[in-house]
Formats: C-alpha cells, sequence, structure tokens
C-alpha cells in the first residue's frame, strides 16, 4: 500500500494499523495525518509506547496520557479510579482519534488497560470507547520490556483490544530510506527469516570494514558500553569544555516524562571537536534527527557550530520539544538539539536514519535487535560490523507468521476501500469520528459485505452465461458491480477484472 492511499483510509476514519519495514515513512505519515486532523478542528491525542517515540510526535507515552502509569494489570475499581483522574477524563473527553506509536513495545494486558479506560471515560461501550484508534509500528522489530517479577509480555495483538477494533492494515511497502538493492535484499531476508550464505556472507564483509567516513556513530546494545565510549572520546580532546543547561516549563510530572523520552541530555557538555548528533528535525536549517558532525566552533552566542559530515555548517541553536492537548502546551523543554555522538544504544537508535554506523551486536539480547540496528543505515558500505552474535539475526517466528496475514488484510482493504462510492471515503467530522457505516450502504446494497450463497452463484452464473451486463446482475443481487466482477474471477468465468459487458 502507498503512503497516499493509507492516508485516504486514515481520513476516512476507520481503526488503523499502519505497518510496514523500516524505512517506509510511517512516521512521517502520521505526522500528515496529525495536521490533517488539526486543519479540520479534530481532537487527536498522540501517544507512543516509549518516551523517544513520543518526543518524535510531541506528544506523551500512552501510559501517562491515558493514566495507567507503570500497571499491567488492574480491578474494576482501579480502572474507574484512573477514568476518573481529572487530567484522564478530560484527555478522552476532547480526543476524537488517539494515536498510539511503536505498538510492537506495547504489550497485550497493557493495551487492554488503556482500552478499559478508554470506555469508562467516555461512557461509551464501543471499542476504545469510540474513538478512532490508529496503531503503528512495526512487529520485526523491538518487542515489549519484560519486567522482572512480571510474566512474559504478549505482542499487542493478542489482546482483547486489538481483536474488538476490526483493524484496516495499512501496510506500507515503498521504501525511502535504503536505495541500495543488496542491502534491502539483505535486510528483507533477515524480517523473514530466510538468513542463508548469501546474508552472512555479505554481513561478514562488513566486518571491521573501512568506511570513507571514518567519523561514524557506534551502536551498542548496552548502555553501559554506550557512556563509557562517549565519555573516553570526550575527554581525549584538548580545549575547554561548554556546558547547556536544559530549560524546562510546565506540568512537573509531564515535563519529567519529557526530559526522559528527549534523546538531548539535561545538560549537554561538548568540546570543539567533539563528534554530536542532531536529535530534532529542522528541515530548514538543514538537520534532521541522526544527522551527524562534529564541533567546529562556537557562535557569538556561544551556540556550538556544527559542520555536518555532507558539508553543511550549522549553528546548534536552541529548539523545543513539547506535549499538546487540543492546541495547548501542557509541557515544554528547551535544549540545545544535540547529544554526543561516538556512541548510542540500538534501542535509542530506533526511528533514525544514518548514512553509516559501526555497529556491534556481539551481546544482542533481543530477538529483532539486529535487523533494527542494521536498517538504520542507508546502505550497506555505510557500515563497519564489528561481530554479531546467533541471537543478532534472529526474528520471532510468531511474528513472521502474522506478517503474511497483515500484508494479506493490508491488500484487502486497499480493494475493499477503492471499490466504494466516493461519498463513503470522505471524513466525517460530525460528532465522534467514525469510518463509513455498511448499514447505509446496504441502503443501496442490500447483500453488500454478505457471503454468497450457492442459490445467489447458480443465479450469477446463470446470468452471466446468458450474456446478462454486469451492473444488471448486481443490481438483481443486491450487489456493487464490483463485488459481481470478483465473484465471476473466482469462479473462473473472467481472467480480467476490469472486464464489463
Amino acid at each position: 500500500m502507498t503512503q497516499e492511499e493509507a492516508l485516504e483510509i486514515l481520513k476516512a476514519g476507520h481503526n488503523v494499523y499502519l505497518t510496514g519495514a523500516a524505512g517506509t515513512g510511517k512516521t512521517y505519515l502520521l505526522n500528515e495525518y496529525i495536521q490533517f486532523l488539526k486543519a479540520e478542528k479534530i481532537g487527536v491525542a498522540v501517544t507512543a509506547s516509549t518516551g523517544i517515540a513520543a518526543t518524535h510526535l510531541a506528544g506523551l507515552t500512552i501510559h501517562s496520557w491515558a493514566g495507567i502509569g507503570v500497571e499491567r494489570f488492574a480491578s474494576d475499581v482501579d480502572i474507574k479510579m484512573m477514568a476518573a483522574n481529572r487530567r484522564v477524563a478530560k484527555r478522552f473527553a476532547e480526543t476524537d482519534v488517539l494515536i498510539i506509536d511503536e505498538i510492537s513495545m506495547l504489550d497485550a494486558d497493557r493495551l487492554n488497560l488503556v482500552e478499559r479506560v478508554a470506555r469508562i471515560a467516555k461512557g461509551n461501550w464501543k471499542p476504545f470507547g469510540g474513538i478512532q484508534i490508529v496503531l503503528c509500528g512495526d512487529f520485526f522489530q523491538l518487542p515489549p520490556v519484560a519486567k522482572e517479577g512480571e510474566p512474559p509480555p504478549r505482542f499487542a495483538y493478542h489482546s482483547s483490544a486489538w481483536k474488538e477494533l476490526d483493524l484496516k492494515i495499512c501496510y506500507l511497502h515503498e521504501q525511502y530510506r535504503q536505495g541500495d538493492q543488496k542491502f534491502f535484499n539483505i535486510l528483507n531476508a533477515i524480517r523473514q527469516a530466510r538468513v542463508d550464505n548469501f546474508v552472512i556472507s555479505n554481513l561478514q564483509a562488513r566486518r571491521n570494514a573501512k568506511l570513507a567516513n571514518k567519523e561514524v556513530t557506534k551502536l551498542y546494545s548496552h548502555n553501559v558500553d554506550v557512556d563509557a565510549e562517549n565519555i573516553k572520546e570526550l575527554n581525549r580532546l584538548p580545549g575547554k569544555e561548554m556546558h547547556y543547561k536544559m530549560e524546562a516549563s510546565g506540568v512537573p510530572a509531564i515535563v519529567k516524562l519529557l526530559k526522559g523520552g528527549c534523546l538531548a541530555p539535561e545538560i549537554l557538555t561538548v568540546k570543539k571537536g567533539a563528534k554530536v548528533m542532531f536529535v530534532k528535525n529542522n528541515f530548514e536549517k538543514g538537520y534532521v534527527n541522526g544527522t551527524l558532525g562534529s564541533v567546529v566552533g562556537f557562535n557569538d552566542w556561544g551556540y556550538p557550530i556544527v559542520a555536518t559530515f555532507n558539508g553543511q555548517e550549522i549553528s546548534a541553536s536552541p529548539e523545543t520539544w513539547n506535549v499538546e492537548e487540543n492546541g495547548k502546551v501542557l509541557a515544554k523543554i528547551t535544549q540545545v538539539p544535540l547529544r554526543l555522538a561516538w556512541a548510542i544504544t540500538i534501542h535509542k537508535s530506533q526511528g533514525m536514519t544514518l548514512d553509516a554506523a559501526e555497529i556491534n551486536l556481539a551481546e544482542a539480547f533481543e530477538k529483532g535487535m539486529g535487523y533494527v540496528a542494521l536498517s538504520r543505515v542507508r546502505s550497506l558500505n555505510g557500515i563497519k560490523l564489528i561481530d554479531f552474535n546467533e541471537m543478532a539475526l534472529q526474528v520471532h517466528p510468531e511474528i513472521l507468521a502474522y506478517d503474511k496475514e497483515l500484508q494479506q488484510r493490508s491488500e484487502e482493504a486497499r480493494l475493499k476501500f477503492y471499490s466504494l462510492p466516493s461519498k463513503y471515503k470522505k471524513f466525517k467530522t460530525e460528532g465522534n469520528v467514525k469510518a463509513y457505516s455498511v448499514n447505509e450502504i446496504r441502503k443501496f446494497y442490500p447483500a453488500a459485505y454478505q457471503k454468497w450463497s450457492l442459490e445467489e452463484e447458480r443465479n450469477l452464473v446463470d446470468s452471466f452465461k446468458e450474456g446478462a451486463k454486469i451492473k444488471v446482475i448486481a443490481k438483481n443481487l443486491g450487489r456493487k458491480s464490483g463485488a459481481i466482477r470478483s465473484r465471476l474471477k473466482k469462479l473462473g468465468l473472467i481472467k480480467n477484472q476490469r472486464f464489463e459487458k
């Protein structure tokens, strides 16, 4: 499915699971939809399963937004108390569309909790209280984090909440990150659990490979390695340290969450020559989250001047991250949008695009970790691979089977949506956002979306063989012309779905 097709399905008000391989533009499409909703003055809540992902979209974690905190299970009494919280109740009252990004890292039990709170808060027993739900992510990437003392977490699609949503699957297939076809094939092979000699030999060829640009970020699986690398490299540099303290304002609890999810540190320390990474998108100034460079000096206001590795010089003046609800800023932080970038964890790299990276997967501890790390980079020639263990190139077997179902359902959603009359594709803004009504369609096509009986099939075949036109058959059977063509094709009576008599 293309981004344009998925956006139209979103605008029609459907509950949607937006997915696709790394680099297919999921976050970009979410931002397009968010801007559309704001322009239409439709209440949208933007959340994510992790703080880092939430900051990319100027939102909150779903745990904070829905008031569930760290809880995984809750009694009915607890749910009512969560829903009665003044802030939570106000959020739900003002929300018509709820977006949850990085759904792969939210477990099934917590998604169920959010759904239960939503019903109580909205006073509506439809799934999620009748709110349009947009889930986004890729189950091949990082899974829910298992906490000590808790049962192993299940993926979100195992939840009753997921099943009740009747999600339209929008599986994006256009690649915007990797232009290297061989590398794209390698990533797809890892994604599909087809790691063969072709994959291994090409990855082995990148072991300690020399990169055109020696100043690349190192990706590690553990924080301790990242911190040690950055401190060691900074201390090697001569010259004076410059310190930049983060400024914050707003609701204290939300400020705390915002700080925790922001890749920029509370106190940024750099020197001339420090390797840094921009951690925010600013297309006008010429950088994105993941742009690398070195500090070459400081401007008149004392802020770092960064020479990026693509030849630009950018003054890194402070940027603002905020949390909004229906146009109101609840909390904001301001900091120079940089972090030391000799090294970064694979978890923090999720969502980034890198021109080159030195990757160490020797201590990978989660299935999907290798896929996430490798897919951050634009091309195979941009990878220097230190090592990888057996876990690094594995994906969850159950995800592999489920992915095939998702791709099939995405194609079915695309065909079904584009066979509808245009009047049913328009976004409805009266009251809560809602998708087209099957009952409304059946006023015009009484048998729409119903199973075919043997008697109907016999009438269809007889009418077709007698030379009746598609439109006449459709009218007689109470179905759409597209449904008649599809059935005739399935029965082997026509080969071309565009056939018309």
